[in-house]
């Protein structure tokens, strides 16, 4: 069977539980991803259902409320459970929340959590002597509270195979596209990506700080001819002239228009497109790994391994065994500490 044909898993079911409180985004990740129906990607896709505690409405941010008739019994009965946020990190969470979700993971279900989310599964005792992650904002509350959960303050998201937790909550989508990329293969997670036009793969090792500025549009029209060119060429050496002569500039107004506009320089830049070049060829190709690294201009195997697992944390043939693993391996060692 190709890699991105994986079977879905058995319970294609998947739980949201609404709070009171909670913002229309959180939720909306999990309904975009799993909600939203995609017959186009020929896959058996979830049947989503979105939970409350109790049988009323639920207040959110903004003025809102939103009505469900899906109680915790449906929450617990879901093969994906998922936890995106509570009301307030500092109190207890709901007794009955904490009983649901210790139902659904002695059941088997795989539980998640996005951003404070890991509170409640963390009160259900689901994440102790496990490495978990929130949003690193609630990370020290969440280790004063819980001292048994090993608390990872950096990270995107830890796959702990029955139980992932993520940290803010566009690191929740990243998560959820891992989901979708352990069940049904990388091709189906990277046409999903496309859709929602994020990133088709954040590892879940990448830090919730970016050293860098944060890149911003590009409003030269000389800078984005030079990088749209640079990523048409990337399998060939690029030098930082190469792009200023593409632009029309010399290289020292290059370098300068180019942080202005991007926010990082050109070489990191082109560091950032080689590698993210490379993340096809090693999902769905079994080309050799100087191969790729040449593919994609790296000068050396080595200096490809070197940056990716800079940006990656992982090495490439790691990454790619995470492709040519069955699914629940594949989740697993996506969370081993690196």
């Amino acid at each position: 069977m190709p890699p991105d044909r994986i079977p879905a898993t058995p319970d294609r079911r998947v739980s949201v539980l609404a709070y009171p409180g909670m913002s229309a985004f959180e939720l909306g990740i999990v309904t975009e991803v799993f909600g939203l129906p995609r017959p186009e990607l020929g896959v058996d896709w979830y049947d989503l259902a979105i939970c409350a505690e109790r049988p009323e409405p639920v207040p959110m941010l903004g003025g809102a409320t939103l009505a469900t008739g899906n109680g915790l019994a449906e929450f617990a009965a879901a093969g994906t459970v998922i936890v995106p946020g509570v009301p307030d990190v500092r109190a207890e969470t709901s007794g009955a929340v904490v009983a649901a979700l210790r139902r659904a993971h002695e059941r088997g279900a795989r539980i998640v959590s996005i951003c404070s989310g890991a509170f409640a599964l963390a009160a259900a005792g689901l994440l102790d002597g496990r490495r978990a992650a929130t949003h690193w904002r609630y990370a020290a509350e969440l280790r004063r509270r819980f001292p048994a959960v090993r608390v990872d303050p950096d990270v995107l998201y830890v796959d702990d195979g029955d139980v992932l937790t993520s940290a803010g909550s566009a690191a929740g989508l990243d998560l959820c596209v891992h989901l979708i990329r352990t069940d049904h293969g990388p091709s189906v997670a990277n046409a999903v990506a496309r859709r929602l036009v994020i990133p088709p793969h954040r590892d879940g090792g990448q830090k919730q700080f970016i050293e860098a500025p944060v890149t911003r549009e590009v409003d030269d029209d000389r800078i984005t001819r030079s990088m749209e060119w640079a990523r048409a060429h990337l399998d060939r050496p690029l030098t930082v002239a190469d792009l200023a002569r593409r632009a029309h500039m010399s290289t020292r107004s290059y370098l300068r228009h180019f942080a202005r506009c991007s926010g990082t320089s050109p070489i990191r830049w082109l560091i950032g497109q080689r590698i993210q070049a490379s993340l096809p060829l090693l999902e769905t190709t079994d080309a050799p790994i100087d191969r790729v690294a040449a593919a994609t201009g790296f000068e050396s195997p080595v200096t490809f391994r070197h940056h990716f697992v800079r940006a990656m944390r992982v090495s490439p043939s790691a990454y790619r065994r995470t492709f040519r693993s069955a699914p629940a391996d594949a989740g697993r060692d996506h969370a081993t500490p690196r």
